[in-house]
């Protein structure tokens, strides 16, 4: 697939999406960012800001399989993966699949569900794969986490896991709306949801030639250099308890080469890099106590390792 075809598909995508959400442009490309370059996204917001509603709609705007769980303390890993059952009348064990078995797994308020569970999902994310009993199971292409979590309440949640923020290659915030975009969508919504209008625009076969053709947007040694003293740096600050890993540095990588191709180029620009990284490296910092209780902190150091950290010329990325 042309990576024109790969704009033209998330242009077509993003359109089908903004006819359900009002001004979240920013937040759908992210989404979209992460889909095409086989990543998993944790929406993080207060409820009632269009999480769930979103998810949904990334999902009815594609012709692929989409489960939807609701996290709860008393959720089982078995109630994610499936389970081998003993059925009577063959009188064998049967695999009784679970709901990550799809192409799409809108994960709500995950963290409500135990560290048990939470991990259930590690071999979900990174290897696409499912062991139960001995036996493991490939998962569909495309397969995709949506994950979503109230950041404000604490009550009966559980906080996810380094280990397993490490495999969200996005985490976003929704954000309130402007006056505007409110006014918008009691208009919209006002006679009834048009997501249940959403039809989809594309299938799981263009997504699949796009995730395997996104990686040939040229990137400079220059910027690829750049992006490992970011990450580098982030282990050194004064305020960070455990940088960013090398799985970072690869999901800011595979997060620029996609948006260069929705921005129109087939080469990385350090313009890229600077609007990915917080979305990408943010939430993979391990603040130190005192710094991690103020608001946005995270966000704040990766700004100041952008600002610190010398950024390549334009003509040096354009040789890529």
């Amino acid at each position: 697939m042309p990576l024109s075809d790969i704009r033209r598909l998330a242009a077509e995508v993003k359109q089908n999406i903004g006819s359900v959400i009002v001004g979240k442009e920013d937040v759908i490309d992210h989404l979209l960012i992460a889909l095409i370059a086989s990543g998993h996204v944790l929406l993080e917001d207060v409820p009632g800001t269009g999480k769930t509603l979103l998810a949904k709609a990334m999902a009815k705007s594609l012709s692929v399989s989409c489960k939807r769980i609701q996290f709860t303390p008393d959720l089982l890993p078995s109630d994610l993966s499936g389970i081998n059952f003993y059925n009577q009348k063959e009188g064998e064990f049967q695999f009784r699949p679970g709901p990550v078995f799809t192409n799409i797994l809108l994960a709500d308020e995950i963290n409500r569900a135990t560290p048990r569970t939470q991990s259930s999902l590690l071999e979900c994310m990174e290897e696409r794969q499912v062991s139960i009993d001995g036996e493991t199971r490939p998962l569909a292409r495309p397969f995709m986490v949506i994950a979503t979590q109230n950041p404000v309440e604490n009550q009966g949640t559980f906080p996810l896991p380094e280990a397993q923020l490490d495999r969200f290659l996005l985490k976003v915030r929704m954000g309130y709306p402007s006056r505007e975009d409110g006014v918008n969508i009691l208009k919209r919504f006002k006679q009834d949801n048009p997501l249940y209008r959403l039809e989809s625009v594309a299938g799981a076969d263009e997504l699949i030639a796009a995730q395997n053709e996104y990686s040939h947007v040229a990137v400079h040694d220059e910027l690829l250099d750049y992006i490992v003293r970011l990450v580098e740096k982030s282990r050194s600050h004064a305020d960070v308890a455990l940088g960013v890993s090398p799985r970072g540095s690869q999901s800011l990588l595979k997060a620029v080469q996609v948006r260069a191709i929705l921005q129109g180029r087939d080469y990385v620009l350090p313009d890229d890099i600077k609007a990915m990284a917080k979305p990408v490296l943010a939430h993979r910092l391990l603040l130190k106590h005192a710094t991690r209780l103020k608001d946005n902190a995270a966000e704040s150091v990766v700004e100041q390792l952008l600002h610190e950290v010398p950024v390549p010329t334009e003509a040096v990325a354009r040789q890529g």
